[in-house]
């Protein structure tokens, strides 16, 4: 009997030391972050230390990506054997960061940490007015283009972090500036298939700064508004149809069918003559594909980067020959825009969906928003 159990605890003594080394970070449970739309990222909170994971970075991506968010009182014996593990390792609340995106900034100013941004990649596209006033200043440093980061800069102003984003993973200039020793955390908001996912990635920026609850709470009111929008746009039973992109180079280049901005026009309770169509980036059609389709469609809305009616038919006569041309139904977001050119659309639409959605309903459904202003769009003169 002694021999049985003698062996039997020699075999599991064997059995353990046989099992691959636990990551210390999985033997205790952390605090999942809520998240109820977005994919692309996610966060668990240990108390000391947060592990961020980037799960989505971009289409198709083959690998995520873990960052140690360590707060002041971390155990750094801990750390001194996890570190390897991640891609690296950041001290939060973070003091000085770089973002690549003109979405970012939205993000930054509704949590109150604006005065952390220290540089941007073509700073004149920003268009908020709180963070141009810091530009001005000199507060927030040119950084050249996103494809080609003025690295000297960047290693001079040494910030804590750098949000980028990338259509894959080959990028020699974030490449570069890790190997300095800067962490390049990726944003995937724009890889979200929805309105309010991308709109959820605030929260990523809430982690960061250890503003969690301020985070979801921010989310929260706009969530609020936006399905409170979706339900007053469904009381209506007219749905106007629509047209939406512009020629160039003889190909019309519109959204297709899975498309936020198709989601967007469905909870506006409109008819978009393309909302059937599947896949990833914008639809390529030839003109007449469009014109027999949506010849008679009653308002036509974002027409590519055309300031003015004029300005369309100059780019090809054909945009003339649609009643939304003739009947004077054309809006577009591109006339809005910061004092350097920045266009607000481009900024914030993806942080506030609920307005660009109130935007929508105000176009095609005006009688449901009567003491709303146009936020984004404005019809086309």
């Amino acid at each position: 009997m002694k021999k049985t159990i003698l062996f039997f605890l020699f075999t599991c003594l064997i059995a353990c030391k046989s099992e691959p080394k636990k990551k210390l970070y999985e033997a205790i449970g952390g605090e999942q972050l809520s998240l109820k739309y977005a994919k692309g990222f996610s966060v668990k909170d240990y108390g000391t230390y947060k592990i961020l994971e980037i799960i989505n970075p971009w289409p198709k991506a083959d690998k995520s990506y873990r960052f140690a968010l360590l707060n002041k009182n971390y155990d750094a014996k801990f750390w001194s054997t996890e570190q390897e593990r991640f891609e690296a390792a950041i001290e939060i609340p973070i003091k000085k960061l770089v973002v690549t995106s003109t979405t970012h900034i939205p993000a930054l100013e509704l949590l109150n940490v604006e005065q952390t941004l220290v540089g941007f990649p073509g700073t004149d596209y920003i268009s908020s007015e709180k963070t141009r006033d810091r530009i001005d200043k000199g507060l927030v440093r040119e950084l050249g283009k996103n494809e080609g980061i003025n690295t000297e800069v960047l290693l001079e102003i040494k910030p804590d972090v750098v949000i980028g984003f990338g259509i894959d993973g080959n990028n020699r200039t974030f490449e570069t500036i890790k190997k300095s020793g800067i962490p390049v955390i990726f944003n995937g908001d724009w890889v979200e298939e929805s309105p309010l996912a991308k709109a959820e990635w605030i929260k990523f920026f809430g982690v960061l700064f250890n503003k969690e609850k301020e985070a979801d709470s921010i989310f929260n009111t706009i969530e609020t508004n936006y399905l409170e929008a979706k339900a007053l746009a469904k009381k209506i039973k007219n749905q106007p149809t629509i047209l939406s992109g512009a020629m160039h180079n003889d190909i019309w280049y519109l959204p297709n069918g899975s498309s936020t901005e198709a989601q967007l026009l469905k909870d506006a309770n409109t008819n978009y003559l393309w909302g059937d169509t599947k896949g990833t980036g914008s639809l390529s059609l030839n003109f007449e594909t469009v014109f027999s389709k949506a010849k008679n469609a009653e308002i036509w809305l974002s027409p590519s980067n055309y300031v003015s009616k004029e300005a369309l038919k100059n780019g090809n006569s054909h945009h003339a020959m649609f009643d939304a041309f003739q009947n004077n139904n054309i809006y577009s977001s591109i006339n809005t825009a910061g004092k350097s050119g920045g266009i607000l659309y481009f900024e914030l639409g993806t942080t506030r969906p609920d307005l660009v959605l109130k935007d929508l309903i105000k176009i095609c459904h005006p009688e449901l928003l009567k003491n709303y202003d146009l936020y984004f769009f404005k019809r086309l003169n």
